[in-house]
């Protein structure tokens, strides 16, 4: 969808369809946007409550961190591999009940994890929930846009905060409540999953009902600005910025608090507040990178968002408790700022193919992090955990590569 969108008019949420008049305003539909991002929310909650959990899992199962890396793999190599052809079937042929499907798979797959009893049933449980969240990514984010009213990185922000914001909860979660109680209780997220599927056929009744959302809907102009050459090397470059952004993000999110207990002899539960400031500082950076990128531009946007965190990621292996706190907040404020500019450039690069950048976006965000997540467990076990965050240090230099990119209408 692009912001060549004719204008329609929304009187509310439940009000029926009627006539779609060009000379009507797209509007800004709050109580959808704030729907997705509220599922986004317990999505996400769902999924960063399970690596908060490995490191009881790795003592229950006496697994070695490859083993760990390898669980975080198969989730998010599941989810990443499917998303992009989620997104390329529904630009085609619309599933618009997909995203209450997608959370009625999330569920399963949450049962499945309370009920495990090896490592080869958690491997498949965490499966299933990543088959859950490629359904509904680059569905939901495909909703966000249509009630964006043209104001589509506020859009991409709001609905990505909700994500940022369940897997900062999620550590709090497993802190207070899995960890003490043991892996029955991960079945307690049951509740979220249920909730998520509620708010999904609220979503799904406007999608179907309204017309803003059914003129998003329709074909639209598919010209592109650029040529095919300039688009490629561009999606290149957005592919480098994702690797740096989620292998980084990705060693904070599974391994922050082995960090934490190796280097400052924290135990398991006091780690989770500190990856909660982390995760935190990311759900506010988030936010906020949508709607500055809609007034000042993508690419600035992108270039603040590495080479401002650049000077903190050095310093941080160098730390001590206190200011890693401090350097671990600043570096998810300012690093999330990017990702709703990343993903709103990218479709405004190839209009008419929000489903297909979406899914690959969010695709190449989870595969990213889970073949990450595996190369680094095996790393760590070969040189220690300490040792890994002072080699992942230097990747925000690799926002360099953001001169490369050719402007779009969004600058």
């Amino acid at each position: 969808m692009t912001s060549q969108v004719q204008a329609v008019d929304v009187p509310s949420v439940t009000a029926p369809s009627s006539p779609i008049r060009a000379t009507d305003a797209p509007k800004f539909v709050t109580q959808i946007v704030g729907a997705v991002a509220a599922a986004h929310l317990l999505n996400d909650l769902i999924q960063a409550t399970l690596p908060a959990i490995y490191p009881m899992i790795k003592d229950k199962y006496d697994l070695t961190f490859g083993q760990i890396g390898i669980l975080a793999m198969i989730y998010q190599i599941t989810a990443s591999l499917l998303q992009p052809l989620v997104g390329f079937y529904t630009d085609k042929h619309p599933v618009p009940y997909l995203l209450p499907i997608g959370m009625i798979t999330t569920l399963i797959g949450v049962i499945g994890i309370a009920l495990a009893n090896s490592y080869m049933m958690l491997i498949l449980t965490s499966a299933i929930i990543g088959i859950g969240s490629a359904a509904f990514h680059p569905e939901a984010s495909r909703v966000a846009r249509m009630a964006s009213g043209g104001r589509f990185g506020t859009a991409q922000s709001c609905f990505q905060v909700g994500g940022n914001s369940g897997s900062a909860i999620g550590p709090l979660v497993a802190s207070a409540i899995i960890l003490p109680l043991g892996q029955i209780a991960f079945g307690w997220l049951a509740v979220a999953a249920v909730i998520g599927i509620w708010t999904l056929f609220f979503v799904t009744r406007w999608r179907l009902h309204h017309p803003q959302a059914q003129l998003s809907s329709a074909p639209t102009s598919t010209a592109f600005q650029h040529s095919r050459a300039t688009i490629i090397r561009a999606l290149v470059v957005v592919a480098i910025l994702m690797f740096a952004k989620f292998i980084y993000i990705g060693a904070f999110t599974n391994y922050f608090t082995f960090y934490l207990i190796e280097r400052f002899d924290l135990s398991a539960r006091a780690s989770q507040f500190y990856l909660f400031c982390f995760l935190g500082s990311v759900a506010v950076g988030t936010f906020f990178g949508g709607p500055v990128g809609d007034r000042i531009g993508r690419k600035a946007v992108i270039w603040v968002s590495f080479l401002g965190v650049a000077p903190f990621a050095l310093l941080l292996p160098h730390a001590n408790l206190m200011w890693t706190a401090v350097f671990a907040i600043l570096i998810g404020l300012i690093l999330s700022s990017a990702f709703a500019a990343l993903v709103v450039y990218a479709q405004e690069l190839v209009p008419g193919r929000v489903g297909l950048v979406s899914g690959l976006m969010f695709g190449l965000m989870f595969g990213i992090g889970g073949i990450g997540a595996a190369c680094m467990g095996e790393l760590a076990d070969q040189h220690g955990i300490i040792w890994v965050f002072g080699v992942v240090a230097y990747l925000p230099l690799l926002g360099f590569a953001t001169a490369l990119l050719p402007n779009t209408n969004g600058r």
